[in-house]
């Protein structure tokens, strides 16, 4: 059996005001026993201090332990066996995080779609060039949201919960509203001057563009692919990734999805259009 000793790192949290407190980990010693098990042992005590928003460290480094590594591993002796904890917060993960950052651009782009009188005033009929363009952004989006179900394997399980707001305002705002708003409105209609016997008129010109935006996204994918089969399901293993992209540069993910942006922006000619690839890669 092996027995440590928590303390609080600073005040004692409010849902764990009985810190310090001595957690035995029965059937286990310092070779077998991991800093999660100690966390378990937290929450055992403490069941609103879930081990998601536990901080572990050794007394008197800030350092945090890793979940998988043993106690032996850290530091912890026979002689020396007091870990301090840090409450990091109400804390959600990062899948769900990322599915509700898509999921808004893919809710806003169909309002400004289908309710062009409601948001600008007046019917919009809608151009060739802004029926791409519409598909294709929502093909980006659906995409983002695939990727995070079945492809992306992340090296931590949770974030802050206050980083919800702040990583879905920077999609919300700039891949939602200003881009939609931008792109559907009357000054690209099926009838404007602007468009009206234009390029963007073109199904040749649509079609360019849009075979340069399907072939990043499927680059993109490509290395998502290569860079998932790196690392085991659960493991924080990191490897160096080579082939299709990251022989050009060091993340030929970011590189494609910045030209299939640069598509969009070329196919609308809307600086909103481009916007996701200076603020979203």
């Amino acid at each position: 059996m092996v027995s440590v000793t928590i303390s609080a790192l600073g005040k004692p949290p409010a849902i764990a005001k009985k810190l310090p407190i001595t957690v035995e980990l029965a059937g286990k010693t310092l070779e077998t026993a991991t800093v999660k098990d100690v966390k378990n042992a937290i929450t055992a005590k403490f069941p609103k201090f879930d081990a998601s928003r536990q901080k572990l460290s050794l007394r008197g480094d800030k350092k945090a332990l890793l979940d998988e590594d043993s106690l032996a591993k850290v530091g912890v002796t026979p002689d020396e066996g007091e870990l301090t904890v840090k409450d990091l917060g109400r804390q959600i993960s990062w899948r769900t995080v990322f599915i509700v950052e898509y999921a808004g651009p893919l809710v806003i782009h169909p309002l400004f779609y289908y309710l062009p009188k409601l948001i600008y005033g007046d019917d919009v009929q809608h151009s060739l060039m802004q029926k791409y363009a519409f598909a294709l952004i929502m093909l980006h989006f659906l995409k983002r949201e695939y990727e995070t179900l079945f492809v992306h394997r992340f090296s931590k399980a949770t974030m802050p919960f206050f980083n919800l707001f702040k990583n879905s305002g920077h999609y919300h705002i700039l891949s939602g509203f200003l881009l939609a708003f931008s792109l559907y409105r009357p000054k690209y209609a099926s009838f404007s001057p602007v468009i009206r016997d234009s390029k963007r008129d073109q199904l040749s010109f649509l079609w360019f563009w849009t075979g340069v935006f399907i072939s990043a996204e499927l680059s993109n994918l490509k290395t998502h692919l290569t860079l998932r089969n790196l690392r085991p399901e659960g493991s924080r293993k990191r490897a160096i990734p080579f082939g299709y992209g990251f022989d050009l540069v060091s993340c030929p993910n970011y590189l494609f999805e910045s030209i299939a942006w640069f598509a969009i922006g070329n196919m609308t000619g809307s600086l909103a259009g481009m916007s996701p690839t200076w603020f979203a890669t």
